[in-house]
């Protein structure tokens, strides 16, 4: 008998929408467990009590799996179906490397370009961000995905890319990228977000726009008084 899968994820998280998308592309059923983040539960504190967020797989009766990425791995080697990662230990190492870009260097800068009040300062976060993003394009070396033809681990970490920045400019008022900019990475977004597992796992876009709407307030007060502290 299989061992039960549970996600315990959160509305609207890319975070979360990378396990799912690691799931349903390896056929695995599961059951997605919503949190409330503002008022988290015993379950979510239980099984993530280091940093007690979102997403935390739970399969069968060991000890949860946390962090995205790491579950999409974890996803990819525990159950059969397509690759999630490339085969080729060199291209599983670019990957994992762009993958940490993404992490590490993209996520910050873009939601300060966003969201930050000093235009002075918003403004270096703003060409931080599209001079990540062009890197992000040369990446993709005029693929369908960035593996190649099918979607995989590496889209999966760019996700937000693909359905979060659209509504968040919305919501915020502020535009990163022109029309005409960008091509290769439109032309992903395009075929990313149509993919049929990947749209299984998107909420409508006035969904997240509303959920954004609500947590503006928040949001910005937290990041302006992030760079006050730095």
């Amino acid at each position: 008998m299989a061992k039960a899968v549970k996600l315990i994820g959160a509305f609207g998280s890319p975070f979360v929408h990378r396990a799912e998308v690691a799931l349903h592309l390896k056929g695995v059923p599961y059951e997605l467990i919503r949190e409330d983040l503002t008022n988290k539960s015993e379950l979510l504190l239980r099984h993530n009590p280091i940093h007690k967020t979102v997403p935390v797989l739970l399969h069968g009766d060991r000890p949860a799996i946390c962090e995205s990425l790491l579950i999409v791995e974890y996803v990819d080697e525990a159950f059969d179906g397509p690759p999630l990662l490339p085969v080729d230990p060199y291209d599983r190492a670019m990957a994992r490397f762009w993958a940490q870009f993404i992490e590490q260097k993209c996520s910050m800068p873009f939601w300060m370009a966003v969201w930050l009040d000093d235009g002075e300062a918003r403004e270096g976060f703003v060409r931080e961000t599209r001079a990540n993003l062009a890197l992000l394009e040369a990446r993709l070396q005029g693929n369908r995905f960035f593996a190649g033809d099918a979607v995989g681990y590496l889209d999966f970490a760019a996700c937000g890319l693909a359905h979060l920045l659209g509504p968040i400019e919305e919501v915020a008022g502020a535009s990163l990228v022109g029309a005409a900019e960008f091509p290769a990475l439109r032309r992903w977004v395009e075929a990313y977000t149509s993919d049929e597992a990947v749209s299984a796992c998107l909420p409508p876009r006035e969904q997240l726009v509303a959920n954004f709407a609500g947590k503006k307030d928040k949001i910005k007060m937290a990041v302006n008084a992030m760079v006050q502290r730095s």
